[in-house]
């Protein structure tokens, strides 16, 4: 496929970054996706024109941060970068404040220019000063106040608007080659806190030895967190994460959780009849996550014809998630078990039975069906980008 790479190239020689029909752009998503793509392509190519439009758009990006307090607001709009008005967020997740390190970091390495790392290290320095300041200390709540800096949010996830927060912490260890400590202390507090409040071994009919991340709701001071036995599709980056940071920071005890994260999420794949697993799902938590869980045939409350082990499903969609069969490829990686290997065929085998068309792979509506309604999503890009274009 290089004849069309080079195609590519010479169409995105001519971006024109200041040509847009829009007023604003998500700084979090053309960070991970344009400028994160660009860099990668670079990289593997040393196609120079990929660099300096990188650098054109680390430029427009950079100038998210001009505020007050030199951390940026979710959105980047351009009358108000102009006229020197911008303010941070007052409510804005975790993951959108945290997932731009590693594009910034990188730009920065590559450039000898240090002020994008810098910009990020701003956001980074403001995590690691609240995160034992939270209602659930070693945690970042799913929002917070980037404004006046301030981290008194009650809800707790490593879903969605959490996510790339605490995957993205391991990685700048390793992409700084361990220079900052700060990143190492972030990151076991961050996932050992998690082993105690939102990891949850569901019930399951085989008592299988798996792990899923759940949601947290933090009560009064003193009081045990409240745990809601949810599986998100995004959160299927865990056990990657887990293993990830057990291998560079050789805690063995993460890279067995990281096992059984992924584990869980093969499971879940296994167990609809499509192979693939939906976007949101309820299940029931055991007791611990190291204690037996044995299976009742009393039945449970369910609102659809579903496997077993799942109490109702919130949301059926696949929409091209690469995240469960990530963490597949990490683990196989890491301990070179082609049980994995296994497990990342069949799931293959079930996304491009259930997805593939002629053009495309496409979102499908409810994996809990074969043959359910297909539909174009441009989400399509994640599942490529994030798997076959960086593996």
């Amino acid at each position: 496929m290089k004849d069309e790479f080079k195609e590519a190239v010479k169409v995105v020689a001519m971006i024109d970054w200041s040509r847009t029909g829009d007023d604003y752009l998500n700084l979090f998503e053309v960070a991970i996706r344009h400028l994160g793509g660009l860099l990668s392509a670079y990289e593997l190519s040393d196609e120079a024109v990929l660099l300096g439009k990188a650098i054109e758009l680390g430029e427009m990006l950079y100038a998210a941060f001009d505020t007050p307090n030199r951390l940026p607001s979710h959105w980047l709009y351009f009358k108000a970068a102009k006229s020197g008005s911008q303010q941070a967020d007052e409510s804005m997740s975790g993951a959108a404040g945290g997932s731009m390190c590693l594009e910034f970091t990188r730009l920065s390495q590559i450039t000898g220019n240090p002020k994008y790392y810098d910009a990020t290290e701003r956001i980074k320095q403001f995590f690691y000063r609240n995160q034992d300041k939270t209602k659930i200390p070693g945690l970042w709540p799913h929002v917070m106040n980037y404004r006046d800096e301030k981290v008194g949010e009650a809800r707790f996830t490593l879903g969605a608007g959490a996510d790339s927060l605490y995957e993205y912490l391991p990685k700048m260890h390793a992409l700084l080659g361990g220079l900052d400590s700060e990143y190492v202390e972030m990151t076991t507090k961050a996932l050992d806190t998690a082993v105690k409040h939102i990891l949850y071994k569901p019930r399951n009919p085989e008592d299988l030895d798996i792990l899923m991340s759940g949601n947290v709701l933090a009560g009064e001071e003193g009081s045990k967190p409240e745990l809601t036995a949810e599986m998100q599709h995004l959160t299927c980056f865990v056990g990657g994460t887990y293993a990830l940071a057990g291998k560079l920071l050789s805690r063995s005890d993460f890279v067995d959780l990281g096992s059984r994260l992924t584990a869980g999420c093969v499971w879940a794949y296994d167990a609809f009849p499509t192979n693939i697993m939906p976007e949101i799902a309820q299940l029931e938590a055991c007791e611990s996550i190291t204690s037996k869980c044995r299976w009742s045939d009393k039945p449970v409350e369910k609102k659809d014809k579903l496997p077993e082990g799942f109490i109702r499903v919130r949301n059926s969609e696949y929409r091209l998630r690469p995240e469960a069969i990530e963490s597949v490829f990490y683990m196989w990686r890491i301990t070179g078990d082609d049980v994995w290997r296994t497990a990342a065929w069949r799931m293959w085998e079930g996304i491009v039975k259930q997805t593939e068309t002629q053009e495309a792979f496409a979102t499908i509506s409810d994996v809990n069906k074969k043959g359910s309604d297909k539909r174009d999503n441009m989400e399509v890009g994640r599942a490529r980008s994030q798997t076959i274009g960086k593996n």
